[in-house]
């Protein structure tokens, strides 16, 4: 598939979605938005893509919604927006939520400024990484609007409430390093290292690791967010334990260990998920 506002490049196992609109910053616009969700549609039913590298094109990661359109860029009925006040759902959550589904991890490569959806993106996301470049801000205190994408549910889980409000309420821009200290991003590094580092940590996990293994693991830690007490994550601990240990990747990955050689997973998302996944939309996790 062709895009417009985005550039896709997939190599060794790692997908790269480059965001496109160098001369916008990169900001988001009803295009990107929807290609955005092609693309992460596109690499979640591939196999051979085993984890998205996401960045910005130029100097910028996301300046957050293209504000091109003026006053009423965030006033839906004025640009002629047809739901009922009430029904309209938030582009960015399209987005967040679609990245919470995935199959695959995603590793955000914060190269530049990334402002209001161009840092809200990325939490569902599953590292961050920023260079010493990065300016990161949830501005939308100070564009009269509130913060979107899922942010609210995502962004005190990832840092703590305290943090969140601080740089929720200000709308202030900060640095990479406030980012990093804050448990925003977990490494900042220069600019002419953060694609390498992240393809490392990219390539770790495509080479080395089973499929199922980090699809089943990574919607386990994110679903789990909101449980209440740990006996729930032990029966889903169970349930998918049991069934991955039965499984033809287990018998691989414990017989290419005693044979001390590379293991050679088979098992693939796309076709071999366990018959309870997605077991969220149950009304029971017991096994």
């Amino acid at each position: 598939m062709a895009f417009e506002a985005l550039r896709y490049d997939v190599a060794d196992g790692v997908g790269t979605v480059t965001l496109n609109r160098p001369d916008k910053l990169n900001a988001l616009n009803t295009v990107m938005l929807e290609e955005l969700l092609a693309v992460l549609e596109q690499a979640d039913a591939d196999d051979s893509v085993r984890v998205l590298i996401v960045t910005g094109a130029g100097r910028a990661f996301c300046a957050g919604a293209d504000l091109s359109g003026g006053g009423q860029t965030f006033d839906r009925v004025a640009r002629g927006g047809g739901e009922a006040p009430g029904a309209h759902r938030d582009g960015g959550g399209r987005v967040t939520l679609r990245i919470f589904d995935m199959k695959k991890p995603l590793i955000a490569a914060i190269n530049g400024p990334a402002v209001g959806f161009g840092i809200t993106m990325t939490l569902p996301m599953d590292i961050r990484l920023a260079s010493t470049a990065a300016r990161i801000g949830f501005v939308f205190s100070r564009r009269g609007v509130v913060p979107e994408a899922a942010s609210t549910w995502f962004l005190p889980r990832l840092v703590g409430p305290s943090q969140a409000a601080e740089w929720v309420y200000t709308g202030r821009v900060f640095s990479a390093e406030e980012a990093r200290q804050g448990r925003l991003v977990s490494r900042v590094v220069p600019p002419e290292r953060l694609l390498r580092e992240a393809r490392e940590l990219a390539l770790e996990i495509a080479q080395n690791t089973s499929a199922i293994s980090v699809a089943l693991a990574r919607q386990m830690m994110w679903r789990l967010l909101g449980a209440d007490h740990p006996m729930e994550a032990h029966r889903l601990d169970s349930r998918c334990m049991d069934w991955t240990g039965r499984s033809a990747d287990a018998h691989e990955g414990v017989t290419a260990f005693l044979e001390k050689r590379p293991a050679r997973f088979t098992l693939r998302p796309s076709a071999d998920m366990p018959p309870f996944y997605p077991w969220w939309r149950e009304r029971s996790f017991d096994p």
